[in-house]
């Protein structure tokens, strides 16, 4: 082993941490103004500089945790950044800078016992990949079969947490400014969420959950758990082959393996969902894998979401009547949803009537093209345009979950940029239900 220090684990310390990101908030601020000054003038310019980009990943790679997951998120907004830009923020998916091999195998030492040489036949001492809360490596267990082994970083538990509690001031701060009381709810849900994720026994079983709910959907594969060689800090799956999601659209496939992959994603997605009450949560595009077998392989279950039963039969019922065009009482299925709606039924309605017409334009056409799609786009005016209207029609705090999962796939299937009867596509997931 190198004598490698661990200078590439995370910084400790909520202050620490805290002033980090106070620095890049400054100089990602200064970017943004100057880069905006350029749109209003008319010149062609992404809302960040590439040089800022670069910054922007090197800092928020070093500090993984919440960071680094902020990062991941942004990194998926094409509307917000040039393809130039997102690609060198992209690289926060699973190619944030590594942790040394030296941690590495002291991790797996207190969590299983022993050095990485005695508990697997080979294992790799390069990551395959460098995520938010761990990384992941190959290795070959005793029995000859290859598996992916995700090492949580040292500290990271506590960077998470600190990083959180510094949001979560934030978020308070803003929601008493905004009297929106419901804004530290929606991020408590989202704050108990990420830190669940920092418990891998519980990943193992909601990854052994999640093949469950996609039995029915062959063309998806969920890997198997290695049960002992997994602990709370060592996670140990099967190994999938192939490309991940944003590896194999930079290598130009043709159009109908793009409509394949995109209507996997949705199956994938949404089949869960609505068949099991579960949702994949974390849906970035190097948490999908493209198998050379043809299948989409899945990844990172720390972030499954499983719903109450009344906010599944609901959104199981809305989409029903909407593949076959069917009249929705929206109103009533948003109470029953779990919404608060303190506007008056007349101006309610027809705000969320849109939101419904916009997200549901590939459900209405057998020609969709998500190269060309707009609907994150035309959302996020509807809401800037409606904004006073909107903070009166508030979701529950478990929507979060749902609308961070499919936010992330229309994202991803922008990215994919699929044409085809996406209708039909629908229509085959309308059928699992029937």
């Amino acid at each position: 082993m190198s004598s490698e220090p661990d200078d590439k684990l995370p910084p400790q310390g909520r202050f620490t941490r805290l002033r980090k990101l106070a620095g890049l908030s400054a100089q990602l601020g200064a970017d943004v103004l100057k880069n905006s000054a350029r749109r209003l003038a008319g010149q062609d310019s992404s809302l960040m500089s590439k040089g800022m980009a670069e910054k922007l990943v090197a800092t928020l790679g070093d500090l993984k945790g919440a960071a680094m997951k902020f990062g991941q998120a942004v990194s998926m907004d094409p509307d917000l950044l040039t393809p130039e830009v997102r690609q060198v923020l992209a690289r926060l998916q699973n190619q944030a800078p590594a942790m040394p091999y030296e941690a590495v195998a002291r991790v797996l030492h207190e969590e299983l016992g022993g050095p990485p040489e005695a508990l697997f036949r080979e294992f790799s001492p390069q990551p395959l990949a460098a995520a938010s809360l761990g990384q992941v490596h190959r290795a070959v267990l005793q029995d000859g079969r290859a598996v992916a082994v995700k090492v949580q970083y040292p500290g990271v538990a506590d960077s998470l947490s600190g990083d959180l509690d510094n949001l979560g001031l934030v978020v308070k701060t803003v929601s008493r400014a905004a009297q929106v009381a419901e804004g530290t709810a929606y991020f408590q849900e989202l704050r108990e969420e990420l830190l669940l994720e920092l418990d891998y026994r519980r990943e193992a079983r909601l990854c052994e959950g999640f093949a469950r709910s996609t039995a029915r959907l062959p063309e998806l594969k969920v890997p198997d758990v290695i049960p002992e060689r997994t602990s709370g800090r060592v996670l140990t799956l099967e190994l999938l082959e192939g490309q991940t999601l944003k590896d194999w659209v930079v290598t130009e496939p043709p159009p109908e393996a793009r409509f394949r992959v995109a209507r996997q994603l949705l199956r994938a997605i949404y089949g869960p969902f609505f068949q099991a009450g579960e949702i994949h949560a974390d849906p970035h595009p190097g948490n999908f894998m493209v198998m050379k077998d043809g299948r989409l392989g899945l990844m990172d279950f720390g972030s499954i979401k499983r719903f109450s039963e009344p906010f599944v039969a609901a959104n199981r019922r809305m989409f029903l009547q909407a593949v076959r065009l069917e009249h929705i009482d929206l109103l009533a299925l948003c109470r029953e949803l779990g919404f608060t709606l303190e506007l008056p039924a007349a101006q309610a309605e027809p705000l969320l009537r849109e939101v419904l017409h916009i997200a549901g334009r590939p459900m209405r056409s057998h020609a969709y093209d998500f190269a060309a799609c707009e609907i994150s786009r035309d959302l996020k005016r509807h809401f800037a345009r409606n904004a006073a209207r909107f903070l009166k029609i508030r979701p529950p705090p478990e929507a979060v979950m749902f609308f961070r999962s499919t936010g992330g796939l229309t994202q991803n299937l922008r990215l994919i940029a699929a044409q085809g009867d996406f209708r039909r596509v629908y229509q085959e997931l309308a059928e699992l239900l029937t």
